[in-house]
């Protein structure tokens, strides 16, 4: 396997692929999922995989090279997943899955500038092709932009010191690295209040958000996954923080209500302690999974 996914055990007891079927995985990343589907709906079955970053398509190409026709790869946001499958031809799958984090090559490559841990450009795209950077946001935008967004975004209770902070550094001179905007928020923090975590992760993780406008992405790229399901068909959905979580939750209840979905994990999924020890980055996940009731939702 080229990629250790996270749950990839459970997310395919869910999902159950079988031979002759099609699915759809809305976020390849390092491929892990999409080459198990490929696996287990062997000889013949088809998976669609979305990624908006160009790594990871290099990736899907080589695996492709194995799975030949059975693999269709398309670099594109999965937000927009509804017209662009329905424009290639397909009307509905089997299966769809979908997971939210951060692939472990986007963590390791410093010049992609999502890790505090490694010095890098303050970049944070996940396309680049998007205009919008981190240094973009860190260094132009307002102080009370920046408060709100690490306010709502990382869930950070020391939003204002932090964007203070910031603040007073970019005006003597622009701020540039991943470790020169670590050091400021460790500065703007209390050393007492984080222990467990890096001071920084929760401004990271609401930059990156802020970046690769992930929410709105989210809410969207959900409901384009619900009308893609056939019925009886099942959506997985893997994401690594609350506001992510949240939102997940939500959907699946809303559409449950309109007797759309049929909800199949009252309480998320969230990996064994096996499998956080073999891959710390795990601990954070949650999975929940839907079923598509018998009715047209298009």
């Amino acid at each position: 396997m080229i990629h250790k996914s996270v749950l990839l055990v459970e997310s395919m007891e869910f999902l159950q692929p079988k031979r002759g079927s099609m699915y759809l995985d809305l976020t390849f990343g390092g491929g892990g999922h999409t080459e198990q589907l490929l696996k287990l709906s062997a000889p013949d079955g088809i998976v669609v995989a979305f990624d908006q970053d160009s790594k990871a398509i290099e990736i899907a190409l080589k695996l492709k090279e194995i799975y030949k026709d059975r693999l269709i790869v398309i670099k594109e946001n999965f937000s927009n997943c509804y017209s662009v499958v329905k424009e290639i031809g397909f009307d509905s799958f089997d299966g769809i899955i979908m997971d939210i984090g951060v692939a472990s090559f986007q963590l390791d490559d410093a010049q992609r500038g999502f890790s505090f841990s490694k010095d890098g450009p303050l970049d944070m795209r996940m396309d680049k092709d998007n205009p919008l950077s981190a240094r973009e946001i860190i260094n132009n935008w307002s102080r009370q932009e920046l408060e709100q967004i690490i306010r709502n975004y990382g869930q950070e209770r020391f939003a204002k010191r932090i964007a203070l902070k910031i603040e007073e550094k970019r005006a003597k001179a622009p701020i540039e690295t991943t470790l020169e905007l670590a050091n400021i928020v460790k500065e703007a923090v209390p050393a007492y209040f984080y222990k467990k975590i890096h001071p920084a992760t929760k401004t990271f993780q609401a930059l990156r958000i802020a970046v690769n406008s992930e929410l709105d992405s989210l809410k969207k790229g959900l409901n384009d996954a619900i009308k893609l399901l056939k019925p009886y068909s099942r959506l997985v959905v893997i994401s690594f923080h609350s506001l992510e979580d949240k939102i997940v939750k939500d959907t699946f209840k809303n559409f449950s209500q309109q007797k759309i979905l049929s909800i199949l994990t009252k309480k998320p999924i969230v990996p064994s302690l096996q499998e956080i020890n073999e891959n710390p980055r795990s601990r954070s996940a949650k999975l929940r999974c839907a079923e598509k009731l018998e009715v047209t939702y298009d």
